[in-house]
């Protein structure tokens, strides 16, 4: 029988492409909308294995860097530069993204994985179920996507996400409706595919959430980068009074 991690193809050390996507930089970013400036000339360097945690109140810009990063939409003005690179259509397969709601195929649980290996042209039902058995549910195979719980919906998108074994996983608030219980097992996914090499860039409001997964932490408010620490610091020494305000728990503006 094959090596499930060889089956799920999210194994440690597993072959990269030959051209790193680090480091990612950031320069002069901004984004306007009827010339409301989102996000306002942002610059900062993120590498391949920190777990990257993008913090700040809402509406700092923290879905819209994302949304940016991945090559969603596009800046104002600025550049993204994926290891000296422009993000390019080959550059973007090797990334994935997540979102606080799942968009999910009308299909079983199983055919909207199966269909995410297929727009790869590689896949079988044996990895399609060694995937599912990594997020736990396997049992679920032939249920109706749309049917599953909130949390579930969650981590079958976890595993469309990793089934086409991306070098960065983009995840925009993930957990932010779910129970304790769900949140522990997408972090638990989140963690192991971190491990396994994939680069968790992840945005969260929660701040017992970001202490737990946080690497460093990137904070923004009202659309400026006012952070880019180490998590330990950012936590125990926040160098600015919005980060300070933000994680004492008072209104940020």
């Amino acid at each position: 029988m094959p090596d499930q991690a060889v089956l799920l193809g999210l194994e440690a050390g597993a072959a990269r492409a030959a051209t790193s996507l680090f480091p990612l930089e950031v320069r002069s970013l901004s984004y306007a909308v009827s010339g409301k400036r989102l996000l306002n000339d942002l610059s900062l360097q993120i590498g391949a294995r920190p777990v990257t945690v993008v913090m700040g109140p809402n509406g700092a810009g923290k879905s819209l860097l994302l949304r940016l990063l991945h090559g969603l939409i596009e800046p104002t003005s600025g550049h993204i530069l994926w290891g000296g690179r422009p993000l390019t259509s080959d550059l973007r397969r090797r990334q994935t993204m997540v979102f606080q709601r799942p968009v999910l195929l009308r299909r079983s649980v199983i055919a909207n994985v199966a269909f995410a290996l297929k727009a790869r042209g590689t896949g079988s039902t044996e990895r399609c179920m060694a995937l599912l058995e990594h997020v736990g549910l396997e049992t679920h195979a032939n249920k109706p996507a749309r049917r599953l719980s909130g949390g579930e919906q969650q981590r079958l998108a976890l595993a469309r996400a990793l089934a086409v074994e991306p070098e960065v996983l983009f995840l925009d608030e993930p957990t932010a409706s779910l129970d304790p219980s769900a949140t522990a097992a997408i972090e638990g996914i989140v963690t192991a595919a971190h491990r396994r090499g994939t680069k968790i860039i992840f945005v969260t409001h929660n701040i017992g959430q970001a202490r737990r997964l946080a690497d460093e932490v990137v904070f923004l408010h009202a659309g400026r980068l006012v952070e880019h620490e180490p998590a330990t610091k950012f936590f125990t020494q926040p160098s600015s009074p919005e980060s300070q305000g933000y994680l004492e728990g008072r209104l940020v503006f």
